[in-house]
């Protein structure tokens, strides 16, 4: 059969136009040595990388400490520093770099019982990563902000209250200036049915983009499992009007990043069947989560920290698929 020369063009650019599939290049494990290392973040700073997670006995140990590690490459990790607090069980290390170029440091301390409340979400500061400074208190008393994010020099991030009936959680979004001082922008967002964890990014325009947990709850009334699943909201500046859409999928530990190309990835704690960390497309305008890469992972897992660089996308997270409760550190070609 003889090609014309339109058909030998078309032969010739067939690879070009096939989009490639996202593929997992390496997973390795970078910490195990507590008990229970868990809740992760990730994040790039003055040519290093760092990785701040909760070291403990268990799960929800008062004993709980974060620690942080750096690493120049991304492959040989050493520790940098360890934060405590006399106060309680400090939870959910989450990293972000400040507009003065200060490696921000945020989460959240269970309190001891003789104290009058549960808990409360501290900051902490650093030029190097190594040296922190002394902790400051974040939000009200009982409200967990749980993700704090930069847009321009103002830190946003929601907090929801802690109180035992979860049926009746308020979910507040926060601001502040300088990250130390947060006021509380929108009293209530108005989600129903136990929202919780939360992460907010923005969009080239500046909209606000925030993806909420939510969590069956067997109080009076129960939760159907069916109420339980994730909601995506979005909201133009001053970010006082939000409209929220049901994703339809249950999730853990959201977190999602929006690569060069533009599409946003989350990576999440799925409970379809095999409970285990995965990396999903998000569709805002649809408010949908499409799987498209499980991590190695199984069990108490998920709570990820995310950083792209060019076309490869960096991804703390922890695990028990091997046993022991450990931190690993994936890297996805795109």
């Amino acid at each position: 059969m003889m090609l014309t020369r339109r058909s030998l063009l078309v032969s010739s650019l067939a690879p070009a136009l096939v989009r490639a599939e996202p593929r997992l290049l390496e997973v390795n494990k970078i910490w195990d040595e507590a008990q229970h290392n868990a809740f992760t973040d990730l994040v790039r700073f003055r040519g290093r990388w760092f990785c701040a997670f909760r070291e403990g006995k268990g799960h929800a140990s008062p004993d709980g400490q974060m620690r942080i590690l750096t690493s120049r490459d991304a492959k040989k990790w050493t520790p940098a520093a360890i934060v405590r607090s006399d106060r309680g069980d400090l939870r959910d290390a989450k990293l972000c770099v400040t507009p003065q170029n200060e490696l921000m440091l945020s989460g959240a301390a269970a309190l001891i019982p003789s104290t009058p409340h549960r808990h409360q979400s501290m900051a902490w500061f650093s030029k190097d990563g190594a040296q922190w400074s002394e902790p400051a208190a974040i939000g009200d008393p009982d409200f967990w902000l749980w993700r704090v994010t930069w847009h321009g020099n103002t830190a946003y991030s929601t907090g929801y209250s802690t109180q035992v009936n979860r049926n009746l959680r308020t979910f507040r979004l926060y601001r502040s200036e300088d990250g130390r001082k947060f006021q509380t922008l929108v009293e209530n967002l108005g989600i129903p049915n136990s929202p919780g964890e939360s992460t907010i990014r923005f969009t080239n325009s500046g909209e606000a983009i925030c993806l909420v947990r939510r969590d069956p709850y067997n109080g009076q009334p129960p939760i159907p499992s069916t109420a339980a699943t994730a909601m995506l909201g979005r909201a133009q500046a001053p970010y006082t009007r939000w409209e929220w859409k049901d994703t339809g999928t249950r999730v853990g530990g959201p977190n999602f990043i929006r690569l060069s190309n533009g599409r946003h990835v989350a990576a999440v704690r799925l409970h379809d069947g095999k409970v285990r960390t995965s990396l999903c497309w998000l569709d805002i305008e649809r408010a949908k989560l499409e799987e498209f890469l499980p991590l190695p992972s199984s069990g108490d897992s998920s709570y990820a920290g995310l950083v792209a660089e060019g076309d490869t996308l960096h991804i703390s997270y922890y695990s028990t698929h091997e046993q022991k409760t450990s931190i690993y550190l994936a890297k996805v070609r795109f």
